[in-house]
């Protein structure tokens, strides 16, 4: 055999025992007659101790990084022992070594703190892959997955595989397609998501399904996005919203338990939709700390549920008084900051990606007085109004920004994300999750002047609101005035789980009726035609006893990558793509020959 023993395994407990151990070599190390090997695999490092007896067979054959080692000997207690290590108290000695395959000098070194760029390690990925710290991502993941397992066995889901070739459906991102030989001229496409397919089986009677799916969509790239990606897929039949908010809340409080230890007994916040904008700035707040928004102005359409105290901020200051948005953030503890930090503020909200054209601000002094940015225009007791109005205290420091609405309410967003940063408040080893409720049904599309979900086409409208829905016809007359129309309210049966500012799942009840399916189909822009083209499968199943139900979907990637402390999704997935959604180590996507083109019976034409 190769191995008695991993180089993670023993321990003083195994002094005197003769093991056989094979690894990789992480270092070499020699003193004078003696040599020392730092011996890696997958569990963990063992020193090895090479005697005197064994140099000339070292001289013959020398050891390199990255050789795969052969090592049989007796298990000692170091006199140097290193507690950073779990092997850190024992040694091996060596009294026989076989090199069973050497190795090139390595483009990188194999630590945690490597000296190879982001392109290089991802070129030689099989070699960065055994950095340990690359290894311990790829342990979370694995145990994020064995956790989610055990949970969704443990309450009667079962595991059922969905296909890859399938044809492409519209669901918010561009398809990959692959070309289908046998059917010269049609295509397949890779799922966006086993959407249809898990509704299928709810009509089919298996009432508790799930997969941990790869999924494909045709997008540009960030830092959490990759062409193919991998989900947590659910779906439940005879339940409402209520009973999937309490079985998944049950599933990440889980997930916290076996992989990061924590006991997460506190209620789930809820909030809506319209909350999470007025208070946050988007619909994924992170609710680890404060400084929600003031919303000091804003269109009259846009949260008419709340009270317009615009009387503040009226004055002779025409960029609030030209404004569509004025937002204010009362920042803690930051009245002392100088001029020069106040300035590189502005320059940092004026910057491409956050696009303002400046910032003012009120410094609450800790003597109760008020200075600002705009004394001119507003006296210190206006100044203290719009201070109290925000909830700012002494000593604290408040921004505000004016502007066009979308974009002045983003980037207030942004700035409070920025501004917890500095002061500390968005620690990776604190977890707070969150309910965001009550989505709107449908977006309006001025370009198209049409309905667009905001989910998916397969989210059913709150139950008050599905009369509305049929009995209203989804044509808008004046697309000035859309806001009136009946479909401009409807609430989604949506719901998005939110963890630190990111959304790691989003679901909703789904429509299982024809005629309310027909109907939403209908105001997406679809005629009978090509409802029948497209979703034709779909709509005959719901003929057939289909079961009212619900699921959600968990962004895996994501979820292991806020676990782990990380920004980048990429970090836990063993074979990622770069930014430009290339595999550089396998340099694909490539070219296919002519051969393959002529099976396909498709011809290249590449427009300039």
């Amino acid at each position: 055999m190769y191995r008695t023993h991993t180089c993670g395994e023993l321990r003083s407990a195994h002094q005197n025992k003769q093991v056989t151990l094979a690894g990789w070599v992480q270092t070499v190390r020699k003193f004078g007659s003696i040599t020392f090997v730092d011996l890696r695999d997958r569990y963990g490092i063992t020193q090895l101790l090479f005697e005197e007896s064994l140099n000339a067979q070292l001289d013959a054959s020398p050891l390199g990084r990255e050789f795969v080692l052969q090592a049989t000997g007796k298990v000692n207690e170091r006199t140097n022992k290193n507690p950073n290590i779990p092997t850190g108290d024992i040694e091996l000695i060596v009294s026989e070594f076989r090199i069973l395959n050497k190795s090139a000098v390595p483009p990188f070194t194999i630590q945690d703190d490597t000296d190879g760029g982001d392109d290089l390690r991802m070129k030689y990925r099989y070699l960065d892959l055994r950095r340990n710290a690359v290894k311990k991502n790829l342990e979370l993941r694995y145990a994020v997955g064995r956790s989610t397992r055990n949970y969704l066995h443990e309450n009667n889901f079962m595991d059922i595989e969905t296909p890859f070739l399938i044809k492409s459906t519209p669901e918010g991102a561009r398809d990959f397609v692959v070309p289908s030989r046998m059917n010269p001229g049609q295509f397949y496409a890779l799922p966006q998501s086993p959407q249809t397919f898990k509704q299928l089986l709810m009509v089919s009677g298996y009432d508790r399904y799930y997969q941990i799916v790869k999924c494909f969509r045709d997008e540009d790239l960030r830092a959490d996005r990759q062409p193919e990606f991998t989900q947590i897929d659910c779906e439940m039949c005879f339940v409402e919203q209520e009973d999937i908010l309490n079985m998944f809340e049950g599933l990440v409080k889980r997930i916290f338990k076996d992989v990061k230890g924590i006991d997460y007994t506190e209620t789930v916040e809820r909030m809506t939709w319209e909350e999470a904008m007025w208070q946050y700035g988007n619909d994924k707040p992170d609710i680890r700390f404060g400084m929600k928004l003031c919303n000091l102005k804003f269109p009259a359409h846009t949260f008419p549920s709340k009270e317009n105290i615009s009387s503040l901020i009226a004055g002779e200051f025409a960029v609030f008084n030209d404004a569509e948005t004025v937002i204010a953030i009362a920042i803690p503890g930051c009245s002392e900051y100088s001029r020069k930090q106040t300035d590189e503020l502005t320059e940092w909200v004026k910057r491409p990606q956050i696009g303002m054209k400046g910032l003012v601000f009120i410094k609450c002094n800790a003597d109760g007085t008020f200075k600002s940015s705009v004394d001119k225009f507003y006296s210190e007791e206006k100044l203290k109004a719009i201070a109290e109005a925000t909830g700012a205290q002494a000593g604290d420091l408040v921004l505000i920004l004016a502007g066009a609405e979308e974009r002045t309410r983003k980037a207030s967003s942004e700035l409070r994300l920025e501004m917890a940063q500095r002061l500390g408040m968005r620690r990776p080893d604190e977890f707070k999750l969150l309910w965001v409720l009550d989505f709107p049904l449908f977006e309006y599309d001025e370009e198209g002047n049409r309905w667009v979900a905001r989910h998916h086409p397969f989210t059913s409208p709150k139950p008050s609101q599905i009369e509305t829905m049929i009995n209203n016809s989804p044509v808008i007359e004046n697309a000035a005035e859309y806001l009136k129309h009946p479909y401009a309210g409807i609430k989604a049966n949506a719901y998005d789980m939110v963890l630190n500012g990111n959304e790691i799942g989003g679901g909703s009840i789904r429509i299982f009726q024809r005629e309310l399916q027909e109907k939403m189909f209908a105001a997406l822009g679809m005629d009978k035609e090509e409802q029948q083209h497209k979703f034709g499968f779909l709509l005959g199943a719901f003929e057939y006893g289909a079961p009212p139900h619900g699921g959600i979907a968990f962004g895996f990637d994501r979820l292991c990558s806020i676990l782990g402390g990380s920004e980048s999704i990429r970090d836990f997935i063993a074979f990622p793509k770069n930014n430009a959604g290339r595999d550089v180590m396998l340099d694909a996507p490539a070219s296919i020959d002519a051969k393959q083109f002529d099976e396909l019976q498709i011809r290249l034409d590449l427009k300039n």
